[in-house]
């Protein structure tokens, strides 16, 4: 039985709830004794149990138990999932059923015997806690099976910069310290998270990440701290909050700049008490995590505007971490270009060998304001799409996956360096059109196209 258990006793018979109290005390965390089912509506309203049990008859003479179904119906009707345990001294088989028709859990005939008393209260500890196990798995499956589908490859870097990050890294993933990563979008903010959990001592346990930045006002609590069934218009179900489910684990709130300043303070005080109430409930539920936030925003800045908690500050970045976007790092641009290639000619089937120098090239010049996101999609794209057996810099696209600020300089670029490698595969190639295709890894109507689209081509 899990002695953190709170138990409500309901029967008008104080000799009676004596004894369960004096049974029961060593069980549970705490017993509420209650002599008349008239305050239960205001008890539910403002206390969590989590056992019920309920006498079936109150008034003087009453032996039909219809008294105690109709109590048990508005218990339920206040909390769905309260787990109610029915009690008479009048055993009948038909009534049990009823009962159990209406949402009890159990039945226990008065008097009870100890044995009896405490092995049916047991049983349902411990269905109940099975139950809020399988809720956490089934929460849990729902909230991974999206992190399975996509795709986290390994930070791949050669930069002097980034080494330093690695070491900070190693030296962090040991504590439970929380982290503050900055940097732009597609940086891997993610990826410098999970690599800390990956290395720390929560490793065998869960990865939450929650994107606060997609997340509405109105469904916060909802989501990070979970709600009972019936507590709003919507909530038909139970939901177990992302706190929760992280719990043992690693929880990592990506663009925690976005957050209003309410929603703040509700953040400040999970991170400072550690523990949870669901939307719909009093109870608080003890969570235990490592914290890891990132965001791309001027958080200190945001502090000196007050719009950002500074207080909350100083709760989320005991050390900080800062990327480099990928235009102060040219050095990994080759490296990560190649990585992505291996990931995409596998999963797509494809052939492409390897990039062009004039390619390399070109990728060194684009600035790359998507980051590694950029340039992760680009390689993926030039993949699927390209005719040929190497990537050429037309494969690519920058113009159209990037927002450069002076775009026509890089598409110029990429015209000129695409227009050179042709007219010198030309010359050395004695002007074999079959021999240039294969030496710049196009099909032959590609390479038509191109000479074409450059004034090459004569008829």
């Amino acid at each position: 039985m899990n002695k953190n258990n709170r138990i409500l006793l309901v029967d008008d018979d104080k000799d009676v709830l004596f004894t369960a109290r004096t049974l029961l005390k060593n069980e549970f965390a705490e017993i509420i004794i209650l002599d008349s089912p008239d305050k239960l509506p205001e008890l539910l309203k403002n206390e969590d149990f989590d056992i019920v049990l309920l006498d079936m008859n109150f008034a003087p003479g009453k032996v039909s138990g219809e008294e105690g179904l109709k109590w048990l119906r508005k218990i339920l009707s206040l909390k769905p999932d309260l787990y109610v345990v029915m009690s008479t001294a009048y055993g009948d088989i038909d009534l049990a059923v009823e009962s159990m028709k209406a949402g009890a859990i159990d039945f226990i005939v008065k008097p009870w015997q100890k044995e009896r008393l405490l092995a049916t209260l047991k049983n349902v500890s411990d269905l109940m806690n099975a139950r809020r196990e399988v809720d956490i798995l089934q929460s849990k499956q729902k909230m991974l099976r999206g992190d399975i589908e996509r795709n986290f490859p390994e930070i791949v870097s050669v930069s002097k910069v980034m080494q330093d990050i690695f070491v900070t890294i190693k030296k962090v993933a040991a504590t439970d310290a929380s982290i503050l990563i900055l940097g732009e979008n597609g940086t891997g903010k993610e990826l410098v998270a999970r690599e800390i959990h990956r290395l720390s001592h929560r490793s065998e346990r869960d990865f939450i990440s929650i994107d606060m930045g997609a997340i509405t006002s109105t469904l916060f609590e909802s989501e990070l701290f979970g709600h009972e069934r019936g507590s709003f218009t919507d909530a038909k179900e139970k939901r177990i909050g992302r706190f929760e489910i992280a719990s043992g684990g690693t929880v990592f709130l990506d663009e925690i700049g976005n957050l209003t300043r309410d929603l703040q303070s509700k953040l400040l005080s999970v991170i400072q008490k550690k523990q949870i109430t669901r939307v719909g409930s009093n109870k608080e539920i003890p969570v235990d995590f490592r914290l890891i936030c990132a965001t791309n925003s001027p958080i200190f800045d945001l502090v000196s505007r007050n719009e950002f908690r500074e207080d909350l500050l100083y709760r989320i970045n005991t050390v900080t971490i800062s990327l480099p976007p990928l235009r102060e790092r040219k050095e990994d641009i080759h490296l990560l270009a190649e990585h992505f290639l291996k990931i995409y000619q596998k999963k797509y089937n494809r052939q492409q060998g390897h990039i062009s120098k004039e390619t390399l090239a070109c990728l060194k010049q684009y600035s790359w304001p998507g980051n590694i996101r950029e340039l992760q999609h680009s390689i993926e794209r030039a993949v699927i799409l390209s005719d040929g057996s190497i990537l050429s810099p037309s494969d690519l696209n920058l113009l159209v996956t990037g927002n450069e600020n002076n775009p026509s300089s890089s598409v110029s670029l990429i015209k000129d360096i695409e227009r050179e490698a042709i007219i010198k595969a030309i010359r050395s190639s004695g002007g074999n059109l079959t021999k240039v295709a294969g030496e710049l890894g196009l099909g032959r109507s590609t390479l038509y196209r191109k000479l074409k689209k450059y004034g090459l081509y004569q008829e």
